[in-house]
């Protein structure tokens, strides 16, 4: 690859053989690109429908459900395929949602990139024509201009006062100068080539012409996004918990089978009637229905998000949110409106708030265009949007003050000053900049200077970036404007402070992350002391937290940041490299960490992080290749409103598996303890089973995945993402609430032979009556399961209309099994009488009773948490 850097403009027309004033032709231009390709940053290959088909079945819960298929088709000497083909169904169906929110997101992704993608202003044939950004190719001519995305890597031919925002790239928070200038060395740093533009850097002050070096892939940052394609993705706290119930399910299942198998044999049963049975148990055992369950309750989650400005590229990473503990959050622009806004304007006697206004807007590149949009320099468009609201149209000004020259700002000096024609004749030099520097030109008394500097210090104590505006009239310009003749016995006329202003909606969204337990942090690349004013006006740091910049961290060992990340709640002045240290340290002391992103270099960052949350507006392309989530309004609230969505989306599959496994324990029960203790038939027939599984496990399950966010999921703390779901009170409630479920349905299979029936009708009644409370017990069930704590009547019996929806058809569906003379055959049910029908409802509604005495003690005994309960990860009593 050529170093265009190091090249003439001349020898860079010549290799790129283009003409400095026609261009390309267009079909020139269209041979380029297919020989180039598309100016766009390539992504992971995408795989085919076959791989991703294939992908979809590595999941180990499918292997065993694929598994328990075919065992239960070869159990039968494949006469009976209802089981399998109920299985296989539901597996096809989870695959065909996954891939199909998959590749929701990924439209939703494309179609972000195409709003966002700029127009460039490209010669051709001699004539100005708009293209798409994506159309480019070495060799065409563009014009850029201040609000510019650059779109491509180009050298310049010309430019006047241009400056480039390279910090996505370079991580220089300052703009810096560009112009054509002559050809560097070869080894010349990114950061130093003042004679190139960088592809997804912006123009933030004047303008240049230059020619298209490299596109694509091939460009400054194609090759960081090439270094992010290989890497490989970590495993999510979901996936880990989905594996260990996976595990946790194959090993039970086998275990109850191998002891069902052995406990048949020593009875003297035949091997083939056990094997049956022990393969109907697996299936009763295994929850079909929850990878599906999983599967959609996140994609719901995904859709809400969209709607609240968050598109999630990939589904598990809405719950990962739910468990993070530290949101490390950029400045401008998430917490604050990155809309620098003049907020105090001093002046000396004898002059007012309008003459400051005027030498701010006057002496400034930014542009108020036809539509009343202001263009430019954030600096600069704060001072032309504040004349404007003063009444001050710049356009207005300039037309009656027009600019004769100027001498653009340079760091050295730190001032710029414009020459402009007076209405009545002569000129007036208007000169803003630095105030200590600017003073230093000014003729004024030691008490007007102390006075304005004094007023200087206030206002630079309250984190504004502050300007000092002067003036100088002539009566005619001498030969040679310059600094050195321009920038002296000046009139000072007063102070102009601004600052970005936090949004209004992250004061209550920070306060909601200390509620929540979750750490807000604040990383910039702005100055300390701004950071810090900004940071205690949010709730972000609070009394006994610290604040650090970049400079001292690149003294400080990363062993000693990890010890004592949990004391800084503001990193300034720091480069995106500082931003993966900090994430790193965050991670060692075991937190979910959620971080945000916007340039090129904070792809690394993102990538570290748990989710890595790009910019949206203000986001590069390869930022938000390298995130999970992308914030399409570039808002801190939008974060937070995804750790409760997570939160929310965790709770429910919770209550899923909860649900689904107490459910399938009563079922393991039953048939368990029907075979130990020697009953001549089972309690439930191979069909029924799979009925159950139908009927029970599906519709309420997937209720629970939209049940409505609990009340107070922000006021608790964040879980342990390495906390096994399977937890000591997790598992007791299983298996107290599984054996309820088994043992009222043993209770009716023993009324049923025993108490209720006739001779020579008792065990075709007691499997009926078994069947039938098995089956409403569940459908009760699944109404306790909508919350661990709260009433059923706290909650709302009718709050979730899918859960009624859900046992309204279950209950449709079971008691046409139960009373439709043709299903009953299929099913071998009995029709039951009105006491029989009575029995059976008093212990299909009996764990509701149970659950609800249970909860209403688990209130009382449940002791309220303090606000050092809920204290954010790493924060000790002393830091509030």
């Amino acid at each position: 690859m050529s170093a265009w850097h190091s090249k003439s403009v001349g020898e860079t027309l010549r290799d790129l053989e283009t003409d400095r004033r026609r261009g390309l032709t267009a079909a020139e231009a269209e041979r380029r690109k297919r020989t180039y390709g598309p100016n766009e940053l390539a992504g992971k290959p995408k795989e085919s429908m076959a791989a991703r088909l294939l992908g979809q079945l590595k999941d180990p819960m499918i292997l065993v459900l694929l598994a328990a298929a075919v065992l239960s088709f070869l159990s039968s000497g494949g006469e009976d395929w209802l089981d399998a083909a109920i299985i296989l169904l539901i597996v096809v169906v989870n695959a065909i949602i996954s891939i199909s929110q998959e590749n929701n997101a990924e439209r939703a992704l494309e179609a972000l990139k195409k709003m966002s993608a700029p127009l460039a202003r490209a010669t051709r044939d001699g004539k100005e024509v708009r293209v798409a950004a994506s159309d480019l190719v070495p060799g065409d001519l563009i014009r850029l201009e201040a609000g510019d995305l650059v779109p491509a890597d180009a050298r310049i031919l010309e430019g006047s006062a241009c400056k480039a925002d390279e910090s996505a790239m370079t991580g220089e928070s300052v703009p810096v100068d560009k112009a054509p200038g002559e050809g560097l060395p070869p080894d010349t740093p990114l950061a130093d080539r003042h004679n190139m533009v960088v592809g997804s850097t912006v123009i933030t002050a004047g303008r240049c012409v230059c020619v298209v070096t490299s596109t694509g892939m091939d460009s400054e940052v194609g090759k960081v996004a090439g270094l992010l394609l290989d890497q490989e993705e970590t495993e999510t706290p979901l996936q880990r918990k989905m594996g260990e119930i996976s595990k946790t399910l194959s090993f039970v299942c086998l275990c109850v089978c191998a002891v069902m198998f052995g406990v048949g044999l020593l009875q003297g049963k035949g091997i083939l009637d056990m094997f049956m049975t022990a393969v109907s148990l697996a299936v009763a055992a295994i929850p079909e229905g929850l990878p599906a369950i999983v599967t959609i309750v996140l994609a719901l989650g995904v859709q809400r998000m969209a709607k609240r400005g968050a598109i999630v590229k990939k589904l598990p990473a809405v719950e990962t949110l739910g468990c993070a503990g530290v949101i490390c959050s950029d400045k401008t622009g998430t917490l604050t409106q990155n809309r620098m806004t003049v907020t105090q304007v001093w002046t000396l006697g004898g002059f007012d708030r309008r003459e400051a206004l005027t030498l701010g807007a006057l002496c400034c590149d930014a542009v108020l265009n036809e539509r009343g949009a202001v263009t430019g320099e954030p600096t600069e468009a704060a001072l032309v949007e504040a004349a404007r609201k003063e009444g001050l149209n710049k356009n207005e000004l300039e037309r009656e003050r027009p600019r004769q020259g100027e001498v653009p700002f340079d760091s050295g000096r730190k001032l710029m000053s414009t020459v402009h024609a007076k209405p009545g004749g002569g000129w007036r030099v208007c000169v803003k900049g630095a105030p200590d520097v600017l003073l230093s030109k000014c003729e004024l008394t030691p008490a007007r200077r102390r006075a304005a500097l004094d007023q200087n210090d206030r206002m630079a104590a309250g984190a504004l970036r502050v300007l000092g505006v002067a003036y100088r009239d002539l009566d005619r310009l001498p030969g040679k404007l310059t600094a050195e003749t321009l920038e002296k016995d000046l009139t000072f006329v007063g102070l102009i402070g601004m600052i970005d202003p936090p949004r209004p909606e992250a004061k209550a969204a920070v306060e909601q992350c200390w509620a929540a337990g979750i750490r807000p942090v604040m990383i910039t690349g702005d100055h300390k002391l701004t950071a810090v004013a900004i940071a205690k006006e949010l709730g972000i740091c609070r009394p006994g937290d610290l604040a650090i910049t970049g400079a001292d961290l690149d003294f400080m060992p990363q062993e000693t940041l990890e010890e004592d990340v949990d004391q800084f709640s503001v990193y300034a002045r720091v480069s995106p490299e500082h931003k993966t240290r900090i994430v790193n340290a965050w991670r060692k002391k075991g937190q979910v960490v959620a971080m945000t992103g916007d340039g090129v270099n904070d792809a690394p960052a993102l990538k570290a992080a748990h989710i890595g949350c790009a910019m949206g507006k203000s986001g590069t392309d390869v930022a938000k290749e390298a995130a999970d989530m992308i914030l399409t309004d570039d808002n801190f609230a939008t974060i937070v409103s995804a750790v409760a969505e997570g939160r929310g989306i965790y709770a429910n599959i919770k209550k899923a598996i909860h649900y689904l496994l107490s459910c399938n324990i009563g079922e393991i029960l039953t048939i368990f303890l029907a075979t130990v203790l020697g009953f001549h038939q089972m309690p439930l027939v191979p069909v029924q089973l799979l009925w159950l599984n139908l009927v029970t496990d599906a519709l309420p399950a997937l209720a629970l995945g939209v049940e409505p966010v609990e009340e107070g999921v922000m006021d608790q703390r964040p879980r342990d993402a390495h906390e096994s779901l399977f937890n000591k009170k997790f598992s007791l409630r299983l298996a107290w609430e599984g054996c309820m479920v088994g043992l009222l349905t043993l209770g009716a299979y023993w009324l049923g032979e025993y108490v209720l029936s006739d001779p020579g009708e008792a065990s075709a009644l007691a499997n009926t009556m078994a069947f039938a409370t098995l089956t409403l017990c569940q459908l009760f069930h699944a109404f306790d399961a909508r919350s661990e704590y709260q009433s059923l009547f706290h909650v709302g019996v009718f709050s979730n209309p899918a859960m009624n929806k859900a046992f309204l058809v279950g209950l449709a569906m079971q008691l046409a099994v139960l009373c439709l003379p043709p299903l009953q055959a299929v099913f071998q049910t009995v029709t039951m009488d009105v006491h029989e029908w009575t029995v059976v409802l008093a212990l299909a509604v009996t764990p509701v009773v149970i659950c609800e005495i249970v909860k209403a003690v688990g209130r009382g005994r449940r002791k309220k948490e303090t606000p050092a309960d809920r204290r954010p990860a790493g924060v000790g009593a002393g830091t509030f």
